[in-house]
C-alpha cells in the first residue's frame, strides 16, 4: 500500500526506511537537503549496515503534498514540536497545519502522529476533524540508533479516541511489526493514555539520569570511587547495569522538553519528583561548572571537547555543556570549543578551535561530557564524568 511519511528528521527517515521495505512510501519535507538524501540514495550505507537493502527499498521524497497524500492508505506525521518555554507546552502549530492539509487533500487517509505531543491533543485534534482517522504512535528511539530501534521496537503502541477504531488500530500494528525484525508486544490504548506512555517513559529516564549524576555528585565530593559504588548498587537486577553512566546532566532534543511538558501537564495534580527530576537536573550543570573553575585560574583556557550529547551524533540541541560553558563565560572563564561539526568560527560568542593539535597545547583543562580515543594523548589534562565509555 501506498504510505506517507511527513518529516525527513531522524525519526521520518527511520520509519520511512523500514516501511518501505513492504509498501510504496512517499516522504514528505521541505528541506531540498533531505528530499536529495532520499532520492540519491544516500541512505544506503546506513540501510546495509542495518540488514535493509536498498535495492528493495519502495521509497522517494518530495515537496510535494499533493504528491505525498493523494492515495496513501497511512500518513505518519514526523514534524517537530518544541517546547515554548513562554507558553510551557509544545508547539504543535507544525502538526496541525499537516493535518489541517491531508484533511483537504486526502480525508480519508488514517493519520498516524509521531511527535511527541501534549496530553489530550490527539481528542482534540479529532472532535476538530470529526470526519477524519487519527491516532497516535508514540516514538521510543535512541536518536544514534534510530533504524536498528524502528527495526527492533521495544514495543508498538498505538492510541485511538474511539473504540471503533481498534480494527484500524491492529492493521497499523501489522503493518509496523511487518517492518520490524522483532515480534514486540503490542499495545492499543486510549489516545491520552498513548500519549501519557511516551512522555512518562522519557521523565523516567531523566529521572535516572539524574538520579546517578547525584550519585556521581556525592561520591566526587566525598572522595569516594562513583564506579564502585554504580557498580556495586547496579549488581541488583531490579536496577540493572544500564543507562546509568553519569554526564554533565540529561540533555538532547527529547529529555528536556518532555520533562517539562509533563510537568505541565501536572498543573492541578499534586507532584514532587517530576519537578525535582528537573531541578536536579540543574543543579548538577552548576555543580560541573563549578567543579571545572575549582581547578583553573581566570587567565587559563578552558577547552570543550565536542558539543553533541552522544557518541555517534551530530546534534547538541539542549546539550548540557551548552549550559556549562553558558555558567563558565558568565563567570569571566576562557573558553574554547572543538566541534568539528560547526563551520563557523565562533558559537554565541564562544570560540570554535578545529585544529585539535593547536586545541589540545592551548587549553589548560579539556573538559567533555563523553570520552574519546582522541583525547588520550592529553588525557591528564581531560575533565570528565564519564566512568563506563558508553552513551
Amino acid at each position: 500500500m501506498k504510505i506517507a511519511v511527513v518529516g525527513i528528521g531522524y525519526v521520518g527517515c527511520a520509519l520511512s526506511l523500514a516501511l518501505a521495505k513492504n509498501n510504496e512510501v512517499v516522504a514528505l519535507d521541505i528541506n531540498i537537503d533531505k528530499i536529495n538524501y532520499i532520492n540519491e540514495e544516500e541512505y544506503d550505507r546506513i540501510a546495509n549496515f542495518y540488514g535493509l537493502s536498498s535495492d528493495n527499498l519502495n521509497i522517494k521524497a518530495t515537496n510535494n503534498e499533493k504528491e505525498a497524500y493523494e492515495n496513501a492508505k497511512y500518513i505518519f506525521v514526523c514534524v517537530p514540536t518544541n517546547y515554548d518555554e513562554t507558553k510551557g507546552t509544545f508547539n504543535v502549530s507544525i502538526v496541525e497545519s499537516v493535518v489541517e492539509s491531508i484533511a483537504k487533500i486526502n480525508p480519508f487517509a488514517v493519520i498516524v502522529i509521531k511527535s511527541t505531543i501534549p496530553l489530550g491533543f490527539t481528542k482534540k485534534l479529532g472532535k476538530k476533524h470529526k470526519d477524519l482517522k487519527i491516532m497516535f504512535s508514540p516514538e521510543f528511539l535512541r536518536e544514534t540508533k534510530c533504524l536498528y530501534d524502528i527495526l527492533n521496537p521495544s514495543r508498538v503502541v498505538v492510541g485511538i479516541n474511539s473504540k471503533k477504531d481498534k480494527q484500524i488500530a491492529n492493521e497499523l500494528i501489522n503493518i509496523l511489526k511487518k517492518s520490524s525484525v522483532n515480534d514486540a508486544k503490542s499495545l492499543i490504548v486510549d489516545s491520552q493514555e498513548a500519549e501519557a506512555i511516551k512522555l512518562f517513559s522519557n521523565t523516567y529516564l531523566a529521572m535516572r539520569v539524574a538520579f546517578f549524576n547525584e550519585l556521581d555528585t556525592f561520591a566526587e565530593t566525598h572522595n569516594l570511587s562513583t564506579k564502585n559504588i554504580i557498580d556495586g548498587v547496579c549488581l541488583d537486577s531490579r536496577i540493572g547495569h544500564f543507562y546509568n553512566n553519569p554526564s554533565f546532566g540529561y540533555g538532547g532534543y527529547c529529555l528536556p522538553k518532555d520533562t517539562k511538558q509533563l510537568k505541565n501537564n501536572f498543573e492541578n495534580v499534586p507532584e514532587k519528583l517530576i519537578t525535582a527530576t528537573i531541578e536536579s537536573n540543574d543543579i548538577r550543570i552548576s555543580h560541573i561548572a563549578k567543579s571545572i573553575e575549582n581547578k583553573v585560574n581566570k587567565s587559563d583556557m578552558i577547552g570543550v571537547f565536542r558539543l553533541v550529547m552522544k557518541k555517534g551524533s551530530d546534534n547538541f540541541r539542549s546539550s548540557s555543556i551548552l549550559k556549562v560553558i553558558k555558567i563558565l563565560v558568565e563567570d569571566g572563564y576562557k573558553v574554547e570549543i572543538y566541534e568539528p561539526i560547526i563551520n563557523s568560527n565562533a558559537l554565541e560568542g564562544v570560540a570554535i578551535n578545529n585544529d585539535l593539535t593547536d586545541f589540545f597545547n592551548k587549553s589548560k583543562i579539556i573538559v567533555t561530557n563523553r570520552y574519546s580515543q582522541e583525547l588520550e594523548p592529553v588525557k591528564e589534562k581531560v575533565y570528565t564524568r564519564d566512568l563506563f565509555n558508553y552513551e
